[in-house]
């Protein structure tokens, strides 16, 4: 993987002379995404910068920006294409000739010959431009699931794209003006959903889309889309089957590497199966790493030791202990936006401990928002059932007045019933949002304040998974849930969260469950064998039951999270409090501080627990001092002895 970023000369664009410095400051941004190497391309009409964190053709031959061999079309690549010799081979035999091993220069010549077309052949994790230099047009294009992230900013007659927010940071045009529905959306989903970004005219490029540009118009097309409206009739034995043949080919396919190549290990089914198949295709054992807690409810590594010594892997393991508090800040650095998954505290010390080890890392990401593997499923689903067994009229109506009675009481049990009467009384979209929402609106709406509360009263961030559900190409309710994820909580969360953290130690990480081939076949495979019953994931379950042990496939899911709750009472406390509470912080121009403050001492006297809220607004802080307050370097320097200047015209 690695890191591109860039902007076009135009004829207002300010300081000519100063371009070249620009490049290089952006390149500098994003060293961690690509410390092996790093060169700028400078023409008349654009700039373009690349970092290379070297995976295939180690040689000075794959250095970017490439020109293609005609020299008309010039390409910055981040990702891999994992089905590239197949293509080379194609091409070869049509008479395209090529310079190098390298997938870029595959990619590049694919795109000549095909255009936009190229993409339908594409099978990988890619973020790319490509200038086109007699046209004088721009073409970007990400892939199908979000996996590799790219950036643009349009504003005042000025475009420029990065694979990271940071890398736009350094031109002096570009504006950072909060953007105030996507600060909303944050604490309602602890990311910033796609299109938007947390400022005004930056924008991320969705996922399945490209784009062209001359810089004075803007055009997006949505390329590719996953359907669910084709469920196959086909019996369990064969689907299964067939599951199990194609996650084995997506592993063989990403085990493709001229560098060390291992895995993240958590002992849950997905990474498991992962796990099994390398072995399988390696002539040497598997290198595996897991990450475990002191506190027993969210360690894991007695089941991922339990598969390493399965597979005879060569298991490594990092605990996560004190470090935590020291290193927060540093961490949460590589987040250009406010981000509340808690989870990456835990990623970024897997991906520190794999990068010790290796250079690419596969992993298991994709079997919960393909095969129903999160417990929230089965619950939205259990919940739609008994919401269809009412007319629409009367629930709406009865259930909100029940609930108020059913709060008034304040026992435990009759809360319970008002908080299962209010999602029954929501419309399936509106429950659905109302279980990913990290905020509870009535704390939002006593919190904020000032000039947020204003742009921000007649928003309604619900709209987001509204829109997704109405428009999902699907006949039954979990279908559109899971599409919704698949459109939303996995690029915008689960996906960056994996990017950033493991970039941020510079390693590649591949994910052969989103392999887009056993996307369209899990959205065709019907609802009931995905979640069966109370068995979640269970036809992935199925398909692997002749590799992996009964208890690893089918015990209770952990999910990979972390003790916050416990972190902000003690590890946390004094780290949280400093940050929430000081003078001038970035929220205390949001929202009502002593109010928060209410809200941090209920939590610490343990009556109240207001986990979700006290992190969201932690992690909003700790973006706020490193982006609003602490400049536009990158987290890391450069050594500019290591920089090509290319010279184009």
């Amino acid at each position: 993987m690695c890191g591109l970023a860039g902007f076009l000369r135009s004829p207002s664009t300010p300081d000519r002379d100063q371009h070249g410095r620009w490049l290089t400051r952006m390149g500098e941004a994003i060293i961690h995404r690509g410390p092996d190497a790093g060169a700028n391309w400078l023409d008349d009409h654009i700039g373009l910068t690349h970092r290379r964190l070297s995976i295939i053709d180690l040689s000075d031959a794959g250095t970017q920006p490439m020109a293609s061999v005609s020299g008309r079309y010039v390409i910055a690549f981040n990702g891999e294409i994992y089905n590239f010799q197949k293509i080379r081979e194609t091409l070869l035999a049509k008479g395209v000739e090529f310079r190098t091993r390298t997938d870029t220069e595959v990619l590049l010549a694919l795109y000549e010959r095909y255009g936009t077309a190229c993409l339908d052949q594409l099978n990988g994790m890619f973020a790319f431009v490509i200038w086109d230099r007699v046209a004088r047009k721009l073409f970007m294009a990400r892939d199908r699931l979000g996996k590799k992230p790219l950036y643009f900013y349009q504003a005042d007659g000025q475009f420029a794209f990065a694979s990271e927010i940071k890398a736009l940071l350094p031109l002096p045009f570009v504006r950072t003006e909060l953007r105030h529905d996507a600060v909303r959306d944050f604490f309602s989903y602890q990311y910033v959903p796609d299109p938007k970004t947390i400022y005004n005219n930056i924008h991320k490029l969705p996922p399945g889309y490209w784009l062209e540009t001359d810089g004075e118009t803007v055009r997006q097309h949505q390329y590719w889309d996953v359907s669910f409206d084709s469920t196959s009739d086909r019996s369990l034995e064969e689907l299964s089957e067939e599951l199990h043949e194609l996650i084995d080919d997506a592993v063989r396919q990403r085990m493709v590497s001229d560098v060390p190549l291992g895995a993240f290990l958590s002992g849950g089914v997905d990474s498991s199966a992962v796990v099994g198949l390398m072995a399988r295709h390696s002539d040497r054992p598997v290198t595996t790493c897991a990450i475990g807690f002191d506190s027993s409810r969210f360690d894991e590594v007695d089941w991922a030791r339990k598969v390493a010594d399965q597979f005879d892997t060569d298991h490594h393991e990092f605990t996560v202990r004190e470090n935590v508090a020291g290193s927060l800040g540093r961490i949460a650095r590589f987040f250009d936006e406010p981000f509340a998954d808690a989870s990456f505290v835990p990623t970024y010390f897997v991906s520190q401990l794999a990068r010790q080890k290796v250079t690419v890392a596969l992993a298991g990401d994709g079997g919960d928002e393909n095969f129903a593997g999160y417990s929230k499923y089965r619950t939205d689903q259990i919940e739609n059932r008994l919401r269809n067994l009412v007319p629409g009229p009367l629930r709406r109506t009865l259930f909100p007045k029940l609930a108020r009675l059913a709060g008034a009481v304040g026992m435990a049990p009759a809360l319970k019933a008002q908080s299962l009467l209010s999602t029954l009384a929501k419309d399936p979209a509106d429950a659905f949002y109302a279980t990913n929402c990290f905020f509870r609106p009535e704390i939002w709406n006593e919190l904020v304040t000032g000039e947020l509360k204003r742009e921000t009263s007649d928003y309604d961030p619900a709209a987001i998974t509204r829109d997704y559900y109405k428009q999902a190409p699907a006949d039954d309710h979990l279908s559109r849930i899971l599409y919704t994820d698949i459109k939303s909580y996995l690029p915008g969360d689960i996906l960056v969260k994996v990017d950033r953290m493991s970039m941020a130690n510079s390693l590649e990480t591949r994910a052969p469950l989103l392999d887009y081939r056993v996307v369209e076949f899990a959205a065709n495979i019907p609802s009931r064998l995905k979640l069966h019953g109370k068995e979640k994931k269970y036809i992935l379950k199925k398909a692997f039951e002749g590799m992996l042990p009964q208890d690893v496939l089918y015990r209770k899911k952990m999910g990979f999270s972390v003790p916050m709750a416990e972190w902000l009472r003690n590890e946390l406390r004094e780290t949280a409090e400093s940050l929430l509470f000081a003078s001038g912080s970035g929220l205390s121009g949001l929202f009502d501080m002593n109010r928060v403050r209410r809200l941090w001492e209920l939590h610490q006297s343990g009556r109240n627990h207001l986990t979700q809220e006290l992190w969201a607004l932690l992690a909003f802080e700790l973006w706020w001092q490193a982006w609003q307050m602490g400049g536009v370097a990158g987290p890391s320097a450069t050594d500019e002895t290591r920089l090509l200047i290319v010279e184009g015209r």
